[in-house]
């Protein structure tokens, strides 16, 4: 009986972990839709205002824009190291590693607010008089740079809530060798935010 129960309460774990999995990439499938409607959006607009595009991304500033994709890149590579130490039961590495990449979400955060406040004293903003006297195809630049820029900024800011919950939960045992699913989706997640990014980067900063 007890060999029985105890295979049972085994297959419930994991019929949940698949579950939890499978609803997560359901999640990252939706998000691929959003973005991916944005992207074609953007790729008709490029067509029907390729010089105006490729003026426009001349005043991005591409340094930050690098930093900001090097930071993305390191910080799935310290999300990676926590759930690989969290699996090997080092808890305290995989703390620090988690952390790390919190503190690489924050420092993409502080970079595109001090890009975008450059832009804004600039007067280069949505509904602007410097944007309103210049051409249609800059406008859709912009209009296009601020939305979806914007819009993944603010799911790099729900990654940070989300892996500062995860956080507390290794903490207080909640996440732990034998049950990390939780971590293990937010990674995916992560890594959907920096795959997004790896797209945007080329697509504004590097257009040619």
């Amino acid at each position: 009986m007890d060999q029985t129960h105890t295979a049972s309460e085994s297959s419930a774990v994991h019929r949940d972990d698949v579950g939890a999995r499978i609803g997560m990439w359901l999640f990252l499938f939706t998000e691929l839709i959003l973005f991916g409607g944005l992207f074609l959006l953007y790729a008709v607009y490029r067509y029907l205002h390729p010089q105006e595009f490729h003026e426009a991304a001349k005043e991005l500033n591409v340094v930050l824009g690098a930093a900001n994709t090097l930071i993305l890149l390191t910080s799935s590579f310290t999300m990676v190291m926590s759930i690989s130490y969290i699996g090997e039961g080092e808890k305290k590495k995989s703390i620090a590693a988690l952390g790390l990449t919190i503190a690489l979400a924050l420092a993409f955060l502080v970079n595109k607010y001090f890009e975008w406040t450059a832009k804004f004293h600039h007067g280069l903003y949505p509904n602007s008089p410097e944007l309103a006297a210049r051409s249609h195809g800059d406008n859709l630049f912009y209009g296009l740079y601020y939305s979806m820029t914007g819009l993944h900024g603010l799911h790099v800011l729900v990654g940070v809530v989300l892996l500062s919950v995860v956080l507390v939960y290794i903490v207080k045992d909640k996440v732990n060798p034998d049950n990390f699913i939780v971590l293990d989706n937010s990674g995916l997640y992560w890594h959907l935010v920096d795959i997004i990014w790896i797209y945007l980067f080329p697509l504004f900063y590097l257009i040619t």
